[in-house]
């Protein structure tokens, strides 16, 4: 349910706005600063990025994903052209960061999306006793 404060907006597919580093409330482009760094806050509506805790949980995520995914490209590679070392060197150290940095920045758009979308806050301990 949209709030009288909030603007409507049609909601685009996740993987869309993430991947466009739209912003979750108006869909201005402009989430990111750098690379991997969110804007402090949304240039077109004004949406404070800082009140997201995204945290390490995409980084954690893609360690595992991205890794494995490069160590298999990886002992395939070696298992069928059996190239000397530099080549591995060379290929899978740009390679592989440049999967981490493209997929780091598409899963903190979509965690912040969802943040956004879910109204996800920090965990607050519910009050005890029978006013509760």
């Amino acid at each position: 349910m949209i709030t009288p404060t909030e603007p409507a907006r049609p909601t685009t597919p996740l993987l869309i706005d993430a991947a466009r580093g739209a912003c979750p409330q108006c869909g201005a482009t402009g989430m990111f600063e750098g690379p991997v760094r969110f804007a402090p806050m949304c240039e077109g509506c004004g949406l404070d990025y800082d009140q997201f805790n995204v945290g390490d949980g995409p980084a954690a995520f893609l360690t595992l994903i991205v890794g494995t995914l490069m160590v298999i490209l990886a002992l395939t590679f070696e298992l069928n052209l059996h190239p000397p070392l530099w080549v591995h060197v060379l290929l899978w150290t740009p390679l592989t960061t440049l999967a981490v940095i493209a997929c780091l920045r598409l899963a903190k758009g979509l965690l912040l999306t969802l943040e956004y979308r879910n109204r996800a806050r920090e965990g607050r301990v519910a009050p005890k006793g029978p006013d509760a």
